[in-house]
C-alpha cells in the first residue's frame, strides 16, 4: 500500500477540471497584491520604477548605481523581504489548513481555531523567556534555528493531541474537533500566562509579537530558516494530493483503494506541524487564512486536492500580503496586527460556517 493511492473517483477528476481558471486568477491575485505591496506605503512608488529596480537588483544593482537609492532602498531592503515572507506565511497556512480539512473530513479544521497555532506559540514563547538558559552551551548554528524548532515541536503535540481527543473508531467529530481545539487553546494561553508572569520586561515586548501576529520584522535571514519548513510542507502536501482525495471518500473506502490511511495521517499531521510552527516562529498567530482560503477555493473548483492545493498556496499568500498592506496603512503611523486584519476577515465566514453545518454540530 502507498499514502497516495489510487486514481480520485472520475467524479472527482471531472470537478476538478474547473481548478484550472481557479489557479490562474489565484496566480493574478498573488501578483497584484505583491506588486501593490511594494509600491503602497509612506513612499508611493510606480509599478514602473519597481520593475525596474527588481530587474536592476537581479543584475547585481546597488543602490545608487542608476536608480535613486531611497526607492532602492526602500523595495529592496525593506518591502520586498515583508512581502516574500506574507507570501510565503500566508500560502503555509492556507495550505495547512487545507491539509487539515482532508485529514478530518471537515471544512471547520484551521490551524489557529484548533489550537495548532496557539500550541507552536506556547512552544515559542517558552524557548524566548528560557531559551537563554540552554542556548549558551549549544551551538550557534542551532540557536539560529531553535525557535522555529521549538514552534514546529510545539504545534507537532497540538496536533496530535487534537487528532487523539477528535477520532474515534476513525472517524472524526466536527463538535469533538472544535471542542477539543478551545481546550487545547485555552490550555496553551494557560500556559503561555505562566511563562509571561516570569518574563522580563524585554521578553514581555518580544512576547506581543506572537500574540495577534506581524509581518513587520521581516528580514532574509528569517525568511531564509524558515523557507526548509515551507518546502517540506508544500512538496509532502502535494505529495500527499491523491491519498487526500481518497480519504474524502472514506477511511475505509480509502483503505481498499490501497491508501495507507493511518501512514498518509501521521505524515499529514508532521508536514502541518511543520508548516504551522515555521510560520508562528517568524509571523506569530495569525488566524483564519487556513479556514477561509481552502473553504472558498473548494465552493469554485471542487474537492481534488492536487490543484486545491495549488490554489491554496497562491490565494493564500496573496489573502496575507491584502492584509499585510491593510494592517500598515490603515493607521499610519501605527501599525494595526496582521491577525487583527484577518480576524475582521474570517470570523464572520467561521460564523457564517458554523450556522450551515448546524445540523452537524448538533444544533
Amino acid at each position: 500500500m502507498t499514502v497516495a493511492g489510487a486514481s480520485a473517483p472520475h467524479v472527482a477528476n471531472r470537478m476538478g477540471q474547473r481548478g484550472g481558471p481557479m489557479i490562474f486568477g489565484a496566480a493574478i491575485l498573488l501578483v497584484v497584491a505583491a506588486i501593490a505591496s511594494l509600491a503602497i506605503g509612506p513612499i508611493v512608488i510606480s509599478p514602473e520604477k519597481i520593475v525596474s529596480i527588481l530587474i536592476e537588483g537581479m543584475q547585481g544593482f546597488r543602490a545608487g548605481e542608476g536608480l535613486a537609492m531611497r526607492d532602492a532602498v526602500v523595495v529592496l531592503d525593506i518591502r520586498l523581504p515583508r512581502t516574500v515572507l506574507s507570501a510565503l506565511v500566508g500560502a503555509a497556512l492556507a495550505v495547512s489548513g487545507a491539509v487539515l480539512q482532508g485529514v478530518f473530513r471537515n471544512p471547520l479544521a484551521d490551524p489557529a481555531l484548533v489550537g495548532v497555532s496557539t500550541g507552536a506559540a506556547f512552544a515559542a514563547v517558552l524557548w524566548i523567556v528560557f531559551g537563554g538558559l540552554v542556548g549558551i552551551h549549544l551551538p550557534s548554528a542551532v540557536v539560529v534555528i531553535a525557535l522555529p524548532l521549538a514552534a514546529f515541536v510545539g504545534s507537532l503535540v497540538s496536533t496530535i493531541l487534537l487528532y487523539s481527543l477528535a477520532t474515534r473508531e476513525g472517524r472524526t467529530s466536527v463538535a469533538m474537533l472544535l471542542f477539543s481545539g478551545i481546550a487545547l487553546s485555552a490550555l496553551a494561553a494557560a500556559g503561555t500566562g505562566l511563562v509571561i508572569f516570569v518574563a522580563s520586561d524585554q521578553q514581555l515586548r518580544e512576547f506581543t509579537f506572537w500574540t495577534l501576529g506581524s509581518t513587520g520584522g521581516a528580514s532574509w535571514l528569517k525568511i531564509a530558516i524558515a523557507l526548509p519548513f515551507f518546502v517540506a510542507l508544500f512538496a509532502g502536501s502535494f505529495w500527499l494530493a491523491r491519498g487526500l482525495d481518497a480519504l474524502a471518500i472514506g477511511e475505509a473506502e480509502a483503505f481498499h483503494m490501497g491508501v495507507d490511511t493511518q501512514r498518509l495521517k501521521r505524515l499529514a499531521i508532521v508536514l502541518v506541524a511543520a508548516g504551522v510552527g515555521a510560520a508562528v516562529a517568524i509571523s506569530g498567530v495569525i488566524g483564519f487564512v487556513g479556514l477561509v482560503v481552502p473553504h472558498v477555493l473548494r465552493l469554485s473548483a471542487g474537492p481534488m486536492h492536487g490543484r486545491l492545493l495549488m490554489g491554496c498556496a497562491l490565494a493564500g499568500g496573496a489573502l496575507l500580503i491584502a492584509s499585510d498592506i491593510v494592517a500598515r496603512t490603515v493607521a499610519v503611523p501605527a501599525e494595526v496586527p496582521i491577525g487583527v486584519v484577518t480576524a475582521f476577515i474570517g470570523a464572520p465566514y467561521f460564523l457564517y460556517l458554523i450556522h450551515r453545518n448546524r445540523a452537524a454540530l448538533g444544533g
